[in-house]
């Protein structure tokens, strides 16, 4: 894992950069979160490919737990990637929801990531 930062406009964005899904639990996404805030970090772009697929299959509670403790310590989140081949309508529905929203966000692009965190 290795983690690159982004400055816009002040704002200190931290992006993580890995090829393995590196949140399985709840407990993995508090520890990632924890070890990202205790170094400063408020703002984070997690790949779609970081994510476990249970992430995104909301009946397992995984995303409402992970998504509840970014929104505890107030860490902006943007997930990047491609979300037009999920089939669920809760999905959709939750992700067009999320994206009304400041705290996360569902985006496909490091721009659009990049210009949401810095506002």
């Amino acid at each position: 894992m290795k983690i690159e930062f982004h400055e816009i406009e002040n704002a200190k964005i931290a992006e993580i950069i890995s090829d393995e899904i590196l949140i399985h639990t709840a407990q993995d996404g508090l520890d990632l979160l924890g070890n990202l805030y205790y170094n400063g970090i408020e703002k984070l772009i997690l790949h779609k490919k970081n994510l476990a697929p249970e992430f995104f299959d909301l009946k397992t509670g995984l995303a409402g737990e992970v998504l509840q403790k970014f929104a505890n310590y107030r860490m902006r989140l943007v997930i990047l990637g491609d979300f037009s081949d999920f089939n669920s309508k809760s999905l959709n529905d939750f992700i067009y929801e999320s994206n009304q929203g400041k705290l996360v966000n569902f985006l496909n692009s490091l721009e659009n990531a990049k210009f949401n965190l810095s506002r």
